[in-house]
């Protein structure tokens, strides 16, 4: 394959022969990253190419799973395959256009993937829309996207777009795909009706779309969740979505359906890249099977899915793996005095072993005996227990997550491999890879290596090395939909990806993310201060701690917002006032007799003002200067949440929307204009 280097010119009006590096149009077509060899030079291939690949090959293979009741049912890769032609066939009796969005509202499902993967058949773009969108967000998808149909899962969300219905020109039909309709309307079907739409329709209009399809084109939008500012359209090629699942597939050593089936759970938001990317185009490529999980999986269904699923690969968000992790904890500090000596003791044997294969480069250590008891003993036991019995590949990704959460699964002999990456750049582009081979594979808490075909540079590094990542290769998105000022911002004349995040490479080409460029607080003073790691000291430093948000952007002196470990109503996922049984314990052992926030929040409780203090000061002491130290700190009324509004979908802290939820309390801190040079409370002289 030749090299193709086209460069972007001065001005977008400039003829040129080839397609640029990048485009904001939707009928825009680009010039592919190709490289000379190696993961870079496979053929480019449309969804649709790489979906009848898998038919050939996996054809009798399941390829998607979910319950109905107490029954399981399935569909296999022919019967996929035929139920997206049918579902795209509808869509273009329905009045579909070429470049127009089919929005999708809903939790995940086979109707789902197959209207997915049905409205890029038809030449359509296939647009996830959260479900925890408010009618006004929906609303705003839909126009930009010029959105003809939107699936809806029930009645629930089928209100919010008929709220919003008269301000939609572009809308034709909304389909149904959960519960019978409360109510018949022109232009609203079941799933069902649908499918019968389009069931004995000619193939040749549709062939005939599909033969036009090209890698280079745009076939999905994923709208960034938008902190700041209105969501943007994040264009994704065929070839995007078709090379990255086969770079992913390779790189994290995926076996094929033919050799020994790999088995997934769906159940974090569609709309989000990293969660298509694994369920539905990494899963197809290597013909696995999705099974979905509950919608209630993230109030505490998610466990009994995966313990009858037992996949061979888990995705979960930090607070996915924090949860377990906490309930663990709570689990075993209800078992009896030899339990949990048994446990204590084999924690250390798991996180000292998997601690030192990993210093030794991976070079393959004898196994020491404790570590196989401690594995037939309580390893084997825990995972049973999680589900993850058959799991070979747990990953972690979306949001931050600590070092502590991380060696605690470590110390089950649990690894878990972080994946980084951005919807710009088709979900994840570094993570561990899974052997460890003679190089130091995973390192805690970095985000591994170079997916292959895939370039990274740190762009103008200070003098520790660390500066904006930048990426460069074939998962490099096509541009912002009608947005050509915001894609000249994020793509350089070159056509490398800017990523807004900060980070740098250590002698052994492991990335560290240091943090983000808009997430950086720049104090009155001038210093540059990244929030995460001191966020994830406190954390670790005072486990009772559930959320910590540092403040400091433009003033004199660094202060936190504080969260306590709550229980979580399992109907709307709304913080409660009860303390976790490992926080009531915690604060047992600490001497107090809380047993709810509100006995603790705004340090009504002295002892637990006092402990989480002195976790404070040993934060503290090890801060690289005198600005990165916190000087007051509070303790708020209620955890964040996403019901809440302060985390997003993937459970990501929304930090403009806490500055505003908070100002109260933020300008509380700076009310006294002295400049505190050492912390509040400073630890009496040992």
């Amino acid at each position: 394959t030749t090299h193709l280097s086209a460069q972007r010119p001065d001005s977008l009006s400039l003829a040129m022969a080839e397609p640029e590096r990048w485009t904001s149009r939707g009928d825009g077509e680009v010039t592919l990253r190709m490289g000379e060899s190696g993961f870079a030079a496979e053929p480019p291939l449309t969804v649709d190419q790489m979906f009848k690949t898998a038919v050939e090959r996996f054809g009798s293979y399941t390829a998607l799973g979910w319950k109905e009741g107490e029954q399981t049912k399935t569909m296999n890769y022919q019967e996929y395959y035929q139920a997206c032609r049918t579902a795209a066939k509808s869509f273009l009796k329905l009045g579909l256009e070429r470049y127009h969005g089919v929005g999708i509202l809903g939790f995940n499902s086979a109707e789902w993937f197959i209207s997915d993967i049905a409205a890029i058949m038809a030449g359509g773009f296939a647009v996830g829309i959260y479900t925890t969108n408010s009618p006004e967000a929906c609303q705003y998808l839909a126009e930009n996207c010029k959105a003809n149909i939107i699936v809806v899962e029930n009645h629930k969300q089928l209100q919010k777009i008929l709220q919003v219905q008269d301000k939609l020109p572009h809308l034709k039909a909304i389909i149904q795909y959960k519960d019978a309709l409360k109510e018949k309307r022109p232009n609203l079907y079941t799933w069902v009706e649908f499918m019968e739409l389009g069931r004995d329709e000619s193939n040749s209009q549709l062939d005939d779309i599909i033969a036009t399809q090209k890698p280079n084109q745009c076939c999905t939008l994923i709208y960034t969740s938008g902190t700041t500012g209105q969501p943007k359209g994040v264009m994704l090629s065929h070839d995007n979505l078709t090379w990255t699942a086969f770079a992913v597939g390779r790189h994290v050593r995926l076996t094929e359906a033919t050799k020994s089936q790999e088995i997934v759970v769906s159940y974090l938001p569609l709309s989000h890249i990293a969660a298509q990317m694994v369920d539905i185009w990494v899963t197809m490529k290597v013909g696995g099977a999705t099974y979905f999980a509950q919608p209630d999986a993230l109030k505490g269904s998610l466990v009994n899915t995966m313990r009858e699923v037992r996949p061979t690969a888990f995705m979960g968000v930090p607070r996915v793996w924090e949860k377990m992790q906490e309930k663990m904890k709570s689990v075993g500090a209800k078992s009896s005095t030899v339990r949990r000596k048994v446990a204590v003791w084999a924690k250390g044997v798991g996180l000292k072993t998997n601690l030192s294969k990993m210093n030794q480069n991976g070079a393959m250590a004898r196994t020491p005996v404790n570590y196989r008891l401690a594995k037939k003993l309580v390893f084997r036991k825990v995972r049973k227990a999680l589900g993850l019995d058959r799991c070979t590949k747990c990953y972690t990704g979306a949001a931050p997550i600590t070092k502590d959460t991380l060696e605690f699964f470590l110390s089950l002999d649990i690894p878990v491999y972080e994946l980084y990456g951005m919807s710009e750049s088709t979900g994840p582009k570094r993570m561990h890879t899974l052997a460890f081979t003679k190089f130091k594979v995973f390192c805690l808490p970095s985000v591994g290596k170079l997916i292959p075909g895939c370039e990274t540079k740190i762009h103008s590094p200070d003098q520790e090395g660390n500066g904006e990542i930048c990426f460069w290769g074939r998962h490099v998105f096509m541009g912002y939909l009608n947005q050509a000022d915001k894609t000249e911002d994020a793509l350089d004349a070159e056509g490398w990806l800017h990523s807004g995040d900060l980070g740098k490479h250590d002698d052994n080409g492991f990335l560290f993310i240091t943090g983000r460029i808009k997430e950086l607080i720049i104090t009155a003073g001038g210093e540059n201060i990244p929030p995460v790691p001191i966020e994830d000291a406190v954390k670790e430093a005072v486990s009772l701690v559930s959320n910590a948000m540092l403040i400091g952007d433009k003033r004199k002196f660094l202060a936190m917002l504080l969260t306590i470990k709550c229980q979580v109503n399992g109907d709307t996922g709304a913080p409660e006032d009860e303390l976790t049984p490992e926080a009531v314990e915690l604060c047992r052992k600490l001497g107090s007799n809380a047993t709810r926030v509100s006995e603790i929040a705004g340090g009504r409780d002295r002892v637990i003002h006092a402990a989480i203090q002195e976790g404070i000061n040993r934060v503290n002491e090890n801060a690289t200067s005198n600005a990165q130290r916190i000087q007051k700190w509070i303790i708020l009324d209620q955890d964040f949440s996403i019901t809440g509004g302060e985390l997003g979908p993937t459970m990501k802290l929304k930090r403009p929307v806490v500055m505003k939820m908070y100002k109260e309390q933020v300008e509380h801190f700076y009310k006294e204009v002295v400049t505190p040079s050492t912390p509040d409370n400073s630890l009496p002289p040992k």
